[in-house]
């Protein structure tokens, strides 16, 4: 059988606790697992509730939303549906492919845990990456082996595209629709895959859920932030400590994550294309309840830094194309408004003015048929304030002089 193997190995800055054992970027069999997380473990649907209130649990996606909250709004029967959202379609994102390629098995027992706590058999996994895909199959195959299970757990392929890989769309793909947002925002809870209320979540969702229970609520609470115990995982891009996913305790404050000096450092991205840029990371810790509160939310855990050496404006100029291209062309401010701030972007970087990107990106948000409007104009904007300098320097010299380098992936690593 192949080997499994992520392309970059991860690292954790302290203890492993979701990649313990496979930070040498290698495939964790059922055997190794078990070894390190202990067996199969279940919940009643009050206790798993409870628990996770108890440790603060916040999803791991885009939201943050409470895990404990969203289990006790669904009823536990047989006809509830449980989705493991692993389309994680940004090109920057790695974290949760690499936690499907390399540690399925956590992934599985955590949706396992979630199917029986709920009273229902029926799982479904959406994942767009070959390897990962590789993986579970396989993971699933150890397992029908060794430990059969009641539960149906199926592993579908979705489209790689953008806004594929929001909650609705995915469950709009599975359901045999075109994998978009649809413009209703009814909640999984309420009506998810095949009408039916559904727990939806990431995938690192479902494997902090699994090491909890393996762990149980006070040993899982011993590492990392009061605020929002355990450890996270993120996906660093750029400078500093270098690229790649990483397990950080929560807390961390993020310039001891990120180092480098105040002369070789360049802005920060936090929260991925949907994300925030930012000029000085002092002072922000990685939980998410301080982030958000500080205007930056976390969202799927990317952390990109440009360095000083490099154009920055031109890293933003080339991701606000990419993003217009991502566009479902659903809504007037997705179809027409991102394509028309890459433009002022794109005139910005050529030193010409753009006297209307500010009211363009205001029309954009809190208009849109799903959140890519929204994110699209959270992430241009952010940067042109992040970055008046630089931008200042190419409306007066029609550049700054520092090449564009290409930091921020437009095209996934499969």
């Amino acid at each position: 059988m192949t080997t499994l193997q992520a392309r970059f190995a991860p690292t954790a800055y302290g203890s492993a606790r979701l990649l313990a054992g496979v930070t040498r970027g290698a495939y964790a069999d059922l055997a190794m697992h078990r070894s390190l997380h202990g067996a199969q473990q279940h919940r009643t649907h009050d206790a798993l509730v409870r628990e996770t209130a108890a440790v603060r649990l916040l999803g791991r996606g885009g939201a943050a939303f409470p895990v404990s909250t969203k289990l006790a709004g669904l009823p536990a029967r047989s006809s509830v549906e449980v989705v493991v959202n692993g389309s994680e379609s940004e090109p920057a994102s790695h974290k949760d492919r690499t936690l499907m390629t390399l540690v399925p098995h956590l992934v599985l027992d955590g949706a396992l845990v979630v199917a029986r706590a709920l009273r229902t058999r029926r799982v479904t996994i959406a994942v767009h990456d070959a390897a990962a895909h590789e993986a579970l199959k396989r993971a699933l195959a150890e397992r029908r082996r060794s430990e059969p299970h009641p539960e149906s757990v199926t592993v579908r392929m979705q489209p790689a595209q953008f806004v594929a890989g929001e909650v609705r769309a995915v469950l709009s793909g599975l359901d045999g629709g075109a994998a978009v947002p649809p413009g209703r925002r009814t909640l999984p809870t309420r009506r998810g895959l095949h009408g039916a209320p559904t727990f939806a979540s990431n995938v690192e969702t479902f494997a902090q859920i699994a090491l909890l229970v393996s762990l149980g609520a006070r040993r899982y609470a011993e590492v990392g932030d009061p605020e929002e115990p355990g450890t996270s995982l993120l996906t660093l891009v750029g400078s500093g400590s270098g690229s790649g996913v990483v397990e950080v305790p929560t807390g961390l404050p993020l310039d001891a994550l990120l180092g480098g000096s105040d002369v070789d450092s360049g802005p920060v991205l936090i929260g991925g294309y949907h994300g925030h840029w930012v000029s000085d990371v002092r002072g922000l810790r990685l939980t998410r309840p301080a982030l958000r509160a500080a205007g930056v939310p976390l969202n799927a855990g990317v952390v990109a830094r440009v360095p000083a050496h490099g154009c920055a404006l031109a890293e933003v100029a080339a991701v606000a194309r990419w993003l217009a291209s991502q566009s479902a062309g659903q809504c007037g401010p997705c179809l027409f408004g991102t394509h028309a701030v890459a433009r002022d972007v794109d005139a910005l970087l050529h030193g010409r003015p753009s006297l209307e990107v500010a009211g363009r990106l205001r029309a954009m948000t809190g208009r849109g048929a799903c959140a890519h409007p929204d994110g699209t104009a959270a992430f241009i904007s952010s940067a042109l304030t992040t970055m008046t300098a630089e931008v200042a320097a190419h409306a007066e010299h029609g550049g700054c002089g520092r090449p564009y380098l290409g930091v921020l992936p437009l095209v996934e690593d499969r």
